[in-house]
């Protein structure tokens, strides 16, 4: 199989195995365990002395085939498949922690991922300090002698603040820490954070990987050395696996993944440029335009802009309330990356969690929505958002 195929074929052929019977679509292998011809053959494969399956939690042909295709498509020599995204992030970063280690990471986390360094880490005896990840000074001065991994999100949930996977790496390397990126925001196809240095990138497969509102799933991919050394037994023995119907609904759906991204971009793009001359929006965030506040850094670690627009209106929540409610096509859901345009309010969902102070860092008002573009003709989510903007005062 050439390893010099681009992207889109890669999504499509890349990492099949087909059985004796020659299928064109993937099979799934609905199985528990795996049988072996001998006793002798039994104990070679627990040994490690021969290639094959032992039993799904560790992994199956149908997550083997997934963890492949993504491999090829980031650029990584290994990856575990699982069951979510969170199950990903959580084991990506604390399968390589013990008790007296210190995390960095970016305070403009997903909420679940900033209660896992800020709020579960600590229970097991692991510091954490979050910084304001725009600024690369920040990471340098939060550095202690027993830092080991720094975390981030770029772009960033929900405000789009993206961050110098590069230089964060750099200052990694100088002290032995490891860099984990959620590379959700971006997806693989605008933003490679380990060809930036970046030592793990996790993702939630539930998001673009699907795209189509059906099932959960996670991917971690690093070296062949990190995932041996760090995730491989946390993986066997937590395990947070992959169902391999889900694996087998996710392989089909990255064939479609360069097509979903490539017009769901194109409509957030059209979309934040339309809701930046409209007079109740305060603020538009967006990668792709040149008035985002870190567009340099966007010019050189992203491929292309991304799925999810950042609007601040300002009537504030009551403001934000009403352009949700008066929308047709565009749907009220805190899920993302979806074929359908959706959109939420973090302050009240995603991020409710968080106290006032802590949102009004990350730029989180009661006027914060989170738009993630679907797939839906261009112009008519543009006269969904003319009408809908009607409902709200100037």
């Amino acid at each position: 199989m050439s390893k010099n195929w681009r992207p889109a074929t890669q999504l499509v052929h890349g990492g099949t195995l087909r059985s004796q019977f020659g299928e064109t679509s993937e099979a799934i292998y609905l199985t528990q365990g795996f049988v072996y011809e001998t006793a002798e053959s039994a104990e070679a494969r627990f040994k490690g002395e021969t290639d094959g399956f032992i039993y799904a939690r560790y992994g199956s042909p149908t997550n083997d085939m997934f963890e492949r295709r993504m491999c090829l498509l980031e650029g990584a020599e290994e990856a575990r498949a699982t069951a979510s995204g969170m199950a990903a992030v959580a084991g990506a970063i604390l399968c390589q922690l013990k008790a007296g280690d210190h995390i960095v990471a970016a305070r403009a986390l997903f909420g679940s991922c900033r209660w896992v360094v800020e709020t579960l880490a600590p229970k097991y005896g692991i510091e954490c300090t979050l910084v304001d990840g725009r600024f690369l000074e920040n990471w340098e001065k939060a550095i202690r002698p027993n830092t080991k991994v720094m975390f981030l999100e770029s772009p960033t949930n929900p405000t789009l603040e993206v961050v110098d996977i590069a230089g964060v790496a750099k200052l990694a390397n100088q002290i032995g820490a490891k860099v984990v990126v959620d590379n959700v925001f971006a997806t693989p196809l605008f933003q490679s954070p380990l060809e930036l240095g970046a030592h793990v990138v996790v993702y939630s497969a539930t998001k673009h990987i699907d795209g189509q509102g059906r099932c959960l799933g996670g991917v971690v991919l690093s070296s062949k050395e990190w995932i041996e050394e760090h995730f491989q037994d946390y993986f066997r023995h937590t395990g947070p696996s992959m169902s391999p119907f889900n694996a087998w609904t996710l392989l089909k759906a990255v064939e479609t993944l360069p097509l979903r991204i490539g017009q769901q971009a194109r409509n957030a793009a059209r979309i934040a440029d339309f809701m930046a001359e409209q007079k109740q929006i305060a603020k538009v965030i967006y990668p792709g335009r040149a008035d985002h506040p870190q567009a340099d850094i966007v010019a050189k670690q992203m491929k292309g802009g991304s799925t999810l627009v950042a609007l601040e209106l300002k009537g504030g929540k009551a403001a934000a309330f009403a352009l949700q409610n008066a929308l047709d096509i565009v749907k009220i859901s805190n899920n993302l990356g979806d074929a359908k345009s959706l959109i939420t309010h973090p302050a009240t969902t995603t991020h409710k969690n968080l106290t006032d102070e802590a949102r009004a860092e990350l730029g989180i008002s009661g006027g914060t929505l989170r738009l993630s573009c679907g797939i839906e003709d261009t112009d008519d989510l543009l006269e969904d958002f003319a009408r809908a903007l009607k409902s709200v005062p100037a």
